[in-house]
């Protein structure tokens, strides 16, 4: 945990019908002082996307040898590597050779389609990465300390509800 976090608490229930996963979760994370309300929210955007027993949320910023979630197998072998935003080159190189399965979620898009037109095609090489833009408007409304929320995921859509509101977010995939 970076020093100066803030740490949150949320009650995550998953309602995930295009995997028939069904769980709440409670999960504590730290919010790294430099971290926007809308990268935590995204981070657990990745989370409820990808939730399983063995899904971890990890350091976040300031972890350089950690992606922001994983998920590892009973042998410590790295099954799922998650990143966020604009991933370098070399990251996702050494990502890709650690783990079956790499995921970066991005979700600024100004920002991450400058990003895609100058290393996508570096990134089509790397067989077992995803791209996923996320369309989050208006995700860090629901940003609290403590939080309970409710996620439902259906054709890929998702939306969270919280007493401070609702948001509907789309993917897309890029890769």
């Amino acid at each position: 945990m970076a020093t100066g976090s803030t740490i949150c608490k949320a009650q995550l229930g998953i309602a995930d019908m295009d995997r028939n996963y069904y769980e709440t979760h409670e999960i504590t994370i730290a919010q790294h002082p430099s971290e926007t309300e809308q990268r935590l929210m995204t981070r657990l955007i990745a989370f409820a996307l990808n939730a399983s027993e063995s899904l971890v949320i990890t350091k976040g910023i300031g972890g350089d040898d950690e992606p922001e979630l994983w998920a590892k197998n009973y042998s410590g072998d790295i099954e799922l590597w998650i990143d966020l935003g604009q991933v370098d080159e070399k990251r996702l190189r050494k990502a890709c050779g650690r783990a079956a399965r790499v995921i970066v979620y991005t979700y600024n898009l100004k920002s991450a389609s400058a990003w895609w037109r100058q290393y996508g095609a570096t990134f089509g090489r790397f067989k077992n990465l995803s791209v996923i833009y996320l369309n989050a408007q208006g995700i860090e409304k629901l940003h609290a300390r403590s939080m309970r929320l409710q996620c439902n995921v259906s054709d890929g859509e998702l939306s969270f509800h919280s007493e401070r509101g609702d948001v509907t977010i789309t993917q897309e995939l890029w890769q």
